[in-house]
């Protein structure tokens, strides 16, 4: 019965190492010429300033997923692109109410995804 208590998760971790995340769309995309990605943030004062501050009001919201605080905020010019896993739709619409908010309506690019519970 001991040799099972060991086994277990040694099997459970195979298992799950043998199934590698699938994130080559991601990558190819990210990959395009002229792509926004976190590599792009400008670190002008006033970009910094304008991402942080989208950042600390979305991860002050308590309702916020550990998805939606994690997404990524890149400000280049006083424009905003918001990109990655949100687990809904009001999730989705309140980050991107917030960055308005912080940036204007005209200058948020809304590029987040709703991934649904596995």
């Amino acid at each position: 019965m001991k040799w099972i208590q060991y086994t277990a998760p040694v099997f459970c971790l195979a298992v799950a190492m043998a199934q590698p995340p699938d994130n080559s769309k991601v990558n190819k995309r990210d990959a395009e010429k002229g792509a926004v990605t976190a590599e792009t943030q400008s670190n002008k004062k006033a970009d910094l300033d304008l991402t942080r501050n989208i950042r600390r009001d979305i991860t002050n919201d308590k309702e916020m997923s550990s998805y939606a605080k994690n997404i990524k905020i890149i400000s280049r010019d006083g424009a905003v692109t918001l990109r990655g896993p949100v687990k809904s739709t009001e999730e989705k619409q309140r980050i991107d109410s917030i960055a308005k908010k912080a940036a204007g309506d005209m200058k948020v690019d809304n590029q987040l995804e709703i991934t649904p519970d596995k």
